[in-house]
């Protein structure tokens, strides 16, 4: 049964489609979550389609050598091309058979006619499946590399526009010292590109297949196996596998799962941080949300939830679950058993389709986000100046007095603040400090738009080389 387009709308957070049939449908990634166009990479018929495929590659390339007759090749090509093996007729022979590529073989040679003869000729199960796999690994990479990228110029959009706009920065839930709202973007958009450089560097490792036969060593092909099996990987366009054994090593499978579950870290922390920052005590931002129809809760009227943030946590946990089973299935017994092969069909495309829904997701909670930078200044100004201790502190010592003093002598002019005047005046009040300082010099030291001048300087450098590394 085709899957039906049931999308998360975007641009209405909180609607979904609901197909006609959504009572036989068991998965929610089948009607709540992931895109209808990334699912379809992992539909039964793609897989079929992907797996014809690599025999034809076969056999074209054992003709080329003359291993196979090259009208039985060209029989079997278009036997492929022109779509005469059904996902029926593959079905029904498994159920038979009860093997899945047996049963790919079969319908293929009935289809070729007298070419069927040559379809597999030397290949062994894996040789097909795991090359069909890094096909299908090839559409995703492609995927979530736009997806980074999408992402990555959206916190960078962010940025620039906010690239002087103070903020409290917190560290232990605390006020800390003023950052940028746009430094913060900048800082989000590079780990982003990280992760872009680190799906680039891994897809030459991941995107290899073999035609190597039983335990892979060629031994099926003779002495064309090297040009059999680079000819096989040429026509579909990816690399050869080094010293496979019966199917590719899983340690490319266990990285791309490591590398998912590095990206799902990342989103749920951006999206932990829009979460905390959208708090009702804080309230420097806020999730887009539609007035005129959108319902934050059943019950309280006035609440208006980060829910895109908080689905991505979510779903982030998920991916970074399905990173074990992808470690585990590294262990094999000897050459090959099968106990990596039922939880990569779950395990896989489930990561990645989560994975990209994440990160489409993040992307439009950054497009769309609200900024308060009233709400900024104003808790910039609740501190009182004691958020700038540091320029306080680093000026004293500059002009004679030991850091330790100054560091104390702070302290102690912090520590009831709340209670009376602001540190300015406290600090201007201070005998040590008024003769090292003059009111005005600490009035400018304590001014958190002249602090994040340097946050602002460091923000354009970050994301002009986001941006160009982005754009090549």
């Amino acid at each position: 049964m085709a899957l039906p387009d049931a999308r998360l709308l975007y641009d209405e957070p909180g609607l979904w489609t609901v197909p006609e049939d959504a009572e036989s449908l068991f998965c929610p990634l089948e009607f709540r979550y992931g895109r209808a166009e990334v699912r379809q990479i992992f539909s039964r018929g793609a897989r079929l389609d992907r797996a014809l495929h690599v025999e034809a590659a076969l056999a074209l390339a054992e003709a080329e050598l003359g291993l196979v007759p090259k009208a039985d090749a060209d029989a079997i090509d278009r036997a492929v091309r022109e779509h005469r093996v059904t996902l029926a007729r593959a079905d029904a022979l498994e159920r038979e058979l009860r093997h899945d590529v047996m049963a790919l073989v079969r319908s293929l040679a009935e289809a070729a006619g007298p070419s069927g003869r040559w379809v597999h000729y030397g290949a062994t199960s894996a040789d097909i499946t795991d090359t069909a796999l890094a096909l299908e690994l090839k559409e995703s990479v492609a995927i979530l590399r736009e997806d980074l990228r999408e992402l990555a110029l959206a916190l960078v959009a962010l940025a620039r526009k906010h690239r002087a706009t103070p903020e409290i920065g917190r560290t232990h839930g605390q006020h800390a010292v003023p950052i940028s709202f746009g430094y913060k973007m900048a800082s989000a958009a590079a780990e982003i590109a990280r992760h872009h450089r680190r799906l680039e560097e891994l897809t030459p490792r991941l995107l290899v297949g073999k035609m190597a036969g039983a335990v892979g060593t060629g031994a099926g092909f003779g002495a064309h196996a090297p040009e059999v099996e680079a000819g096989v990987m040429r026509r579909l366009g990816i690399g050869v596998a080094e010293a496979p054994t019966q199917i590719v090593g899983r340690d490319r499978i266990a990285e791309f799962a490591n590398f998912m579950a590095l990206v799902a870290a990342t989103t749920e922390r951006l999206a932990t941080e829009v979460r905390n920052l959208q708090r009702t005590e804080i309230g420097e931002v806020m999730e887009a949300f539609d007035e005129s129809k959108q319902v934050g809760s059943s019950t309280m009227a006035q609440k208006r939830n980060p829910m895109l943030s908080e689905n991505v946590a979510s779903l982030a946990r998920l991916v970074r679950a399905f990173q074990l089973p992808a470690l585990e299935n590294m262990i094999q017994w000897h050459e090959r058993d099968l106990a990596n092969s039922a939880n990569e069909r779950i395990a896989l495309p489930h990561s990645i389709v989560l994975t990209d829904d994440i990160l489409r997701k993040m992307a439009e909670v950054f497009r769309t986000l609200r900024v308060d930078p009233d709400r900024m200044a104003e808790h910039l100004k609740r501190s009182q100046g004691n958020a700038m201790t540091e320029n306080l502190m680093l000026a004293l010592t500059a002009r004679g007095m030991a850091r330790a003093d100054a560091h104390e002598r702070l302290r102690t002019l912090t520590r009831d603040a709340a209670h009376g005047a602001g540190l300015a005046d406290r600090a201007a009040a201070d005998p040590a400090i008024a003769a090292l300082l003059t009111p005005a010099e600490i009035g400018e030291l304590l001014d958190p738009e002249a602090y994040v001048r340097a946050a602002a300087a460091k923000t354009d450098r970050v994301v002009d080389r986001i941006e160009s590394e982005l754009h090549r």
